[in-house]
């Protein structure tokens, strides 16, 4: 089995938020990290996946259609390879610019999971064929899904404003800060729910990550009511470095971060 590499591509060239691709040249590749989304401006897109040993073609994409935007709202990993299938300019959005885009034309947001909910369809239609092979060709076993191992907490902390609530951050790198969403069942690393009284925080509020000995905090894409770092409100999308003894507000609810014990 041939093993695809991972890489991340970038444009040859830029005029303001426009990306120029050549024709045949990698946008993205399938498990790239990903801060931006594009829109087609010029040109065409092909979005691969890959399947087995081979590349499958998902859709193709023209002027006006968009790519990219789960790395955006998600902050994962690219879930397909796209490929500019001529010439063509792309216009690039980080988080911070599509969270102002959202808030000031919602029409935007209803377009998108129109789309979403298209290639939603097709990538199910997919699977079934894909299913449909393996039934053909015999295999009909299917894996046990893993159960999710316990989350391990480490000394890292942010302690409540009252002075007697505290909230571990995550062993890992990452940890996110939320509320509870007893409908879907998402749960955060941090849930901040028994200290907001007033309903200010978003369930999917900001994410706290570490890099070497540096410690960011990232506003989350839709977060109503505000991330602040020693009193300063973060731009969306955009890592704001902090430090041991500084206030994170989520909010309305104020805490204070301590990096050890």
């Amino acid at each position: 089995m041939v093993k695809p590499v991972f890489k991340t591509t970038r444009p040859k060239s830029t005029d303001g938020l426009i990306a120029t691709f050549a024709r045949g040249e990698d946008i993205f590749t399938e498990g790239a990290l990903g801060t931006e989304m594009f829109v087609v401006h010029e040109g065409e897109v092909e979005i691969i996946k890959r399947v087995g040993d081979e590349e499958r073609r998902l859709t193709m994409l023209g002027p006006g259609d968009f790519f990219g935007e789960m790395s955006v709202l998600e902050d994962l990993p690219r879930s397909a390879t796209a490929r500019a299938v001529a010439d063509c300019k792309l216009l690039s959005i980080d988080g911070s610019t599509f969270d102002h885009m959202l808030r000031k034309n919602p029409e935007i947001a209803v377009r998108m999971m129109r789309k979403l909910s298209c290639r939603l369809r097709e990538t199910d239609l997919l699977l079934r064929e894909a299913v449909g092979a393996s039934e053909a060709a015999g295999i009909t076993e299917v894996p046990t899904p893993l159960e999710a191992p316990p989350v391990a907490y480490g000394p890292e902390r942010l302690v409540h404003i009252d002075g007697e609530t505290v909230f571990h951050l995550c062993a890992g790198e990452e940890t996110t800060v939320g509320r509870s969403d007893p409908v879907t069942g998402i749960m955060p690393d941090i849930d901040l729910t028994p200290v907001d009284d007033q309903r200010s925080i978003s369930r999917r509020h900001s994410k706290i990550f570490r890099r070497g000995g540096q410690y960011f905090v990232r506003e989350e894409i839709g977060t109503m009511n505000g991330t602040f770092v020693a009193g300063k409100r973060i731009e969306t999308g955009v890592a704001m470095p902090f430090q041991d003894g500084d206030e994170l507000r989520f909010g309305l609810v104020k805490t204070t971060f301590h990096a050890s014990e």
